[in-house]
């Protein structure tokens, strides 16, 4: 199935309500968790990912399959490794592809008893939860911060606390740097300097708590108009000086002729028509939105080179190869010059006969392909419905201001 999505009549204007971000629900539902707290969350996300991690938060079951959700597998896997009882813990043929050796490592080092009933270094685990007592653990700077930000969840309720020794290149810094600001909300204390982070044993606060607009979900948004010939949107409930990294897109789709104005409750961002002649950026705080710069700088002719995208290849899918496979469709040639880089240097060959876009069960694909509906007759994505893993509403919205979206 998918869906062949055609440019409204009129220039895009209206009001989007972006959904809450779904890295922050994440981290606040292990928080609440681990703090036993009952306090609300309010606008918690309500996309697969939430979901799978509040249904196994809540579950009377020992044995959770997260489906795709990987930020759910590993801060389940570390959450559950300190919490008494046998746990299996499965997930999406995808996800059995995806390792997770360097976080049950880690944890086993501390004094888990995590072990894999299947291929060795990835899932699914078998979890003996525990009382874990070590204090200090190493990684690899360019391993997923989802490792990392797995282990600073639970590093408060640790006897001896946690120090992680992080060795090299740090990449996605900024999901560290929200994770550690999070805890800070809910009282913890911490320490990061150079590479390394200190927090030690202390108890979680218990409060309610409201949970912001995503900025990974307004990019797609500014990819429409970045394509656009012209227009206006609202983009309502982004915070201005949000600790999300990707918040950083503003600076950026200014290069693509997209300018943002703040109001107090969100945000205008509107085409301005002045573009870079070639968009050169390293993406290391923030991976997530390289496709959608890949999309929009093609689309738009300008040459790109992307640098900090190492973690790309244990996403969803291999998002680099799936950007080069895609795009080729459309005639761009983009190629890997080194090891988690992204290039296009204007190359370009015939179509394809009929385009579908693939989307590879990564709701990142579908969302940063559907820009193209604005310079094409019409744009095919399919699996359409992998949006529900972070923005269910994504379709919905887009018919709201005049998308015209038919299925098959």
């Amino acid at each position: 199935m998918h869906y062949t999505i055609s440019k409204p009549e009129k220039n895009i204007d209206g009001k989007i309500t972006i959904p809450s971000s779904k890295s922050i629900s994440n981290r606040v539902q292990i928080i609440n968790a681990l703090s036993y707290s009952f306090e609300p969350i309010k606008n918690l996300s309500t996309c697969d990912d939430s979901k799978v991690m509040q249904e196994v938060l809540f579950s009377n079951t020992n044995v959770f399959d997260v489906g795709h959700a990987g930020t759910s597998m590993r801060f389940l896997t570390a959450y559950l490794s300190k919490i008494l009882g046998e746990w299996t813990l499965t997930g999406s043929d995808r996800m059995k592809e995806r390792p997770i050796s360097v976080l049950v490592d880690a944890l086993n080092s501390l004094g888990a008893q995590i072990s894999y009933l299947e291929k060795e270094g990835y899932p699914p685990l078998k979890v003996l939860g525990s009382n874990i007592t070590g204090k200090e653990v190493e990684l690899a700077g360019n391993t997923s911060s989802q490792y990392i930000s797995a282990l600073l969840l639970i590093a408060p309720t640790l006897e001896n606390g946690l120090r992680i020794k992080l060795q090299g290149k740090v990449v996605s810094r900024s999901y560290i740097d929200m994770t550690l600001k999070i805890m800070e909300e809910f009282g913890i204390q911490s320490e990061f300097k150079g590479n390394e982070i200190y927090v030690a044993k202390q108890p979680y606060k218990v409060m309610p708590y409201t949970v912001e607009a995503d900025w990974s979900g307004a990019s797609y948004w500014y990819a429409f108009m970045a394509l656009a010939p012209k227009g206006k949107l609202y983009l309502d409930g982004l915070r201005k000086n949000s600790f999300q990294g990707d918040s950083g897109l503003v600076e950026v789709f200014e290069k693509l002729g997209v300018k943002t104005n703040f109001s107090k409750k969100g945000m205008y961002i509107e085409q301005t028509n002045e573009v870079c002649k070639k968009l050169v950026f390293d993406f290391i705080d923030m991976p997530d939105l390289a496709q959608t710069f890949a999309v929009v700088a093609a689309l738009k002719n300008i040459p790109f080179h992307f640098k900090g995208l190492e973690t790309l290849k244990i996403k969803e899918t291999n998002r680099i190869a799936a950007l080069i496979d895609e795009l080729a469709k459309l005639g761009y040639v983009l190629y890997e010059p080194q090891e988690g880089e992204l290039a296009w240097d204007g190359e370009k060959k015939d179509e394809s006969d009929e385009i579908i876009i693939e989307t590879y069960h990564d709701h990142r694909m579908a969302m940063a392909f559907a820009p193209i509906a604005m310079v094409r007759p019409e744009i095919k994505i399919a699996d359409p419905m992998v949006v529900n893993k972070s923005y269910p509403n994504f379709w919905k919205q887009l018919q709201e201001v005049g998308f015209l979206i038919n299925q098959g």
